[in-house]
């Protein structure tokens, strides 16, 4: 193996990159790093890229936001020439983003090796489009690097080869483990001492004005024991001021850097989200997580982590959140190989290829 090209589109996927890219440099093996541009967030500073320890893209697509076949569609034709031109023995592409789906199509096309990180994740709910990425780059991809066993279950049962198929734990969480202390050292700029810790962006749950009032009904009601601590998406921020809704018994914040927002989940009382990334870190810091989803594709937090799926039932994420107050938060056991040495297993595997 001796040219490796990783494809990344979101800031998620910067954080799952970062420690297979330090692993494989660290073994002397040539890297590519093409950004599509599929997200573009201001709030990945120079500090964000030092930290991690990330270089600038060696490309950035800049294919920006779109609908779901026009963005998947703009990435395909941008990133082929850059395959062609680059010409790498494997492309690894990560988590369930467009971008992820698209490189993959891409490369089985033109018979270029993918490796799919964060692979055989799935929720069993084809509403969401990243399911329908995750089960295409699946089945596209030639190595597949699981981060909970439930995974490598899943992929045997849709008839990916066991020879495929590398549990090497979360890479999500060696990016955690990294930065963790210096996140622990953030000050507190004022904020409660205690709080529970808000985030919310899919379409389910914000897009519908009914669904998002009772959600907004149910935070104040809680507000009334805990502070709620909101980074509000720019897509929830839109919604609420459409639908000219009251936030104010609610702390607003704008979203936050990497690091700003691990010190807020590493010091919170409860996490409320929708999230699939926030449920594993929850999970590793033993934070009590609600999830406002019917589903997850992250099983492992529920079964062993701090998870607990509340849906759409109000009267369960309040008398869940009355739990925690009371001392009787979920204990969580760490999954296997949330360690911090993913990347390292990773790049292992890539190196004896």
């Amino acid at each position: 193996m001796n040219h490796i090209l990783h494809v990344v589109g979101a800031r998620p996927n910067f954080v799952k990159a970062a420690p297979v890219l330090r692993a494989i440099r660290e073994r002397g093996i040539r890297q590519t790093l093409v950004h599509t541009g599929q997200h573009y967030d201001r709030n990945m500073s120079d500090v964000f890229f030092t930290q991690l320890e990330i270089p600038e893209p060696d490309v950035n697509l800049e294919v920006g936001s779109g609908s779901h076949a026009f963005q998947t569609a703009e990435i395909m034709r941008r990133f082929e020439a850059v395959v062609l031109e680059r010409k790498p023995d494997l492309v690894v592409v990560y988590g369930d983003v467009n971008s992820t789906v698209a490189a993959a199509l891409v490369c089985s096309k033109l018979l270029v090796q993918v490796g799919h990180v964060e692979a055989g994740l799935r929720s069993f709910d084809r509403t969401m489009p990243e399911e329908i990425n995750r089960i295409v780059t699946d089945q596209l991809s030639d190595i597949l690097f699981t981060p909970s066993q439930d995974g490598d279950a899943n992929l045997l049962h849709e008839g990916v080869s066991r020879d495929r198929i590398h549990f090497v734990g979360n890479v999500m969480i060696d990016s955690l483990i990294r930065l963790l202390p210096v996140a622990e050292s953030c000050a507190r700029n004022g904020l409660p001492e205690r709080f529970a810790l808000v985030t919310l962006h899919r379409p389910s749950n914000v897009d519908d004005a009914d669904r998002l009032r009772e959600i907004l009904e149910c935070l104040t009601g809680i507000s009334e024991k805990l502070s709620i601590v909101f980074p509000v998406h720019p897509r929830t921020r839109q919604r609420i001021a459409d639908f000219g809704m009251n936030t104010d018994r609610f702390l607003l914040f704008d979203p936050m850097p990497y690091i700003e927002f691990l010190s807020l989940q590493s010091r919170a009382a409860v996490v409320i989200t929708d999230s699939g990334g926030i449920q594993e870190e929850t999970t590793y810091l033993g934070v009590p997580c609600l999830t406002m989803r019917t589903n997850t594709e992250r099983p492992i937090t529920v079964t062993a982590g701090t998870n607990i799926l509340v849906g759409d039932d109000r009267k369960k994420l309040i008398a869940e959140v009355r739990n925690i107050l009371d001392g009787n938060a979920k204990k969580r056991v760490t999954p296997p190989l949330w360690d911090g040495y993913a990347g390292e297993r990773i790049a292992d595997i890539l190196q004896q290829m």
